[in-house]
This record gives structure tokens, sequence and C-alpha cells, in this order.
């Protein structure tokens, strides 16, 4: 990194000073944040030309508040000039001379016209001097004129010079942000489309897996059930007791099909696995594998359906005798036997 000059240490410090990054800078003023590290750190050769370091630093000096003529001043030394045409020359006067011509021939005659000819060359002495110091004097206003025009002049061409880089300047960035912005949305879109594509694959590897799951399950069942054993034990009041063997699965599935009923499901231990309404058209599923016994108490019995590992078993009791039904299915896993 480039040692910071005088001018860009101090228009670091007041950046910071106002919590501003050189990307929000770059939001502002709309140059490119190479041209403005550039300025804090003296590189002017990253810069398009001279004129731009100047305008770039007007822009600068002004979205961070600072007086842009006291820094054009202050830091003068730290700044290239843009000026490069020379003064105007100075205006050359040119006096002009009247010489007299002398007569050398009709001496005597001349003598005789002396005193009308010295009068004559006295008075056309005097209007010469009269003549010639008129002419120094508007050769003078002249010059002092445009002397004082020149200047003026140039300090016009050199401001329309640099407002016309400037607006050149900031064309060019616009056009740089536009084509940064739309490279940006350029890969915004390309990152979405790909989220969404690895959405997609991974819902349908998820359906996939379940789907292959429920299929495997079913199969499983199906096996189970040409070969499990459901038998009842014993009965009293309204309770009754099943065996369920043969199998090395034990689900469970109740429906209620005609009204909401109570619904209690209990391992041999005690501990609930559901206790609360199961509504009219609803279905719970229970997997029971690694239970040894389910206790399955039924508050209205009328429309419950009972499965077993995807078969259906009858209610022990007549549901329009014995509305409420307490049914203890024994479970002994196949491997075990």
């Amino acid at each position: 990194m480039l040692a910071l000059t005088d001018l860009g240490q101090r228009l670091r410090q007041e950046r910071e000073s106002k919590g501003l990054s050189l990307e929000d800078l770059q939001k502002l003023t709309k140059i490119q944040k190479r041209y403005l590290l550039g300025i804090e750190e003296g590189n002017y050769e990253v810069m398009p030309g001279k004129f731009y370091v100047r305008a770039f630093i007007k822009q600068y000096c002004e979205a961070i508040g600072l007086d842009t003529d006291a820094i054009f001043e202050e830091y003068k030394s730290d700044i290239p000039s843009t000026q490069t045409e020379d003064m105007p020359q100075q205006l050359s006067r040119v006096r002009s001379r009247k010489e007299i011509p002398q007569h050398t021939k009709g001496v005597s005659k001349a003598y005789d016209y002396l005193p009308t000819v010295l009068v004559v060359a006295g008075v056309v002495v005097v209007g010469i001097i009269i003549w010639v110091i008129a002419q120094n004097i508007v050769s003078d206003k002249n010059k002092e004129q445009a002397n004082q025009e020149a200047p003026k002049s140039e300090v016009q061409q050199s401001n329309t010079q640099e407002e016309t880089n400037e607006t050149t300047a900031k064309n060019d960035n616009s056009k740089s942000e536009d084509e940064q912005s739309a490279a940006d949305k350029k890969e915004q879109e390309k990152e979405k489309a790909a989220k969404e594509k690895a959405a997609k694959e991974k819902a349908a590897k998820e359906k996939a897996e379940k789907e292959k799951a429920k299929k495997e399950k079913a199969e499983k069942e199906k096996k189970d059930s040409g070969k499990q054993e459901y038998k009842e034990v014993q009965k009293t009041g309204r309770s009754a007791t099943y065996a369920l063997s043969g199998t090395d699965a034990f689900n469970l599935e109740v429906t209620s099909t005609q009204a909401d009923t109570w619904l209690d499901v209990k391992n041999g231990k005690g501990n609930a696995f559901f206790s609360s309404i199961l509504k009219k058209g609803e279905t719970k599923e229970f997997d029971l594998t690694k239970e040894t016994e389910a206790r399955v108490n039924i508050g209205y019995s009328p429309g419950v359906e009972l499965k077993v590992n995807g078969k259906a078993v009858d209610l022990p009791f007549d549901s329009s005798k014995q509305v409420r039904q307490v049914v203890t299915i024994q479970y002994q896993p196949a491997e075990a036997q």
C-alpha cells in the first residue's frame, strides 16, 4: 500500500469521522472505489487523466462536507494542475516616427521662405508629438485591457474545461455503475436459480425416500401379516387381552369414522403415547415394535377401527352394547420366539 499524502490522510480521516466506508462514498459520488482509494493514497496514476483527479477530489470533498476551494488552496502542492496553456504573449507596441525630408536644392530661394518654412515645420513637429503621445496612451490602454481579459478568459476556459471533465467523469462512472449493477443482477439471478434447483432436487429426493420407506413398510407388513397371529387371551367386563406373535413389527392404527371419541394409548409401564380426543375422520398411527404390551382405551367405540400391522382386527365387544372398550395387546417378536 502507498504512503498517504497529507491531502489523502485529511480526506480519509474526515470520511472515517463521518462513519463512511469507501463503498458508502462510492454510492454517494458514483466514483469507482479504486479511484477513491487512489485519491487517499495519492496514487493519481490510476486516474484516466489529470483533469479527472481534480474533478474526483472536488466530488470527494463535497460528499464529506469539506470546502473545496479551501482544500484546493491548502493542498495545491498535492493536486496536479490541469492548466497547460501559456499566458498570452505581451502585446508589443509599434511606435511610428515620421522623418522630415530636407531639400538641398534651391537654397537661395529657400532663404526667402525660411521664416514661413520654420513656422510650418514647428506646427508639423508639434502635431507629430501630440499624435505620438495619443497613440502611446491608446496603446497602453489596449495593453492593460488585454492583460486583464486574457487571464479572465483563460480562467473561464479552464473552468469550462474542468466542468466538462467532471461531467464526462460522472457519465463514465454512471455507465460503470450500470454495468456493475447489471452484472450483480445477473449473478443474483444465477444464484437464485441454483438454489431453486437444489431445493427441488432435495424435495424430490425426500419424496422418493418417503415413498421408498412407505413401500418397504407396506411390503414388510404384508409379509408379516401372512404369518402373524393375533388371538384373544381373555375377556372380562369391558376389557379384553390379545396376543400378537409371528411378526417382527408392532404397528397400531386407530381411526374414528362416525364421531369424536376419547382415545388413550399406553404401554405396559403406563407411559402414554396419546391421551386426547380423536376427531371424526382422524387416524393415529403408533409404532410399538419396541414395546411388549400396549393398552388401548376407547371412550366411544362405534365407528372405531383398529389395524395391527396394516391388517384390520375386530373390537372385542359389540359397540352397540359396550360403548367404552379397553383392548390390551401383548406383543412377542418372532425372533424372540
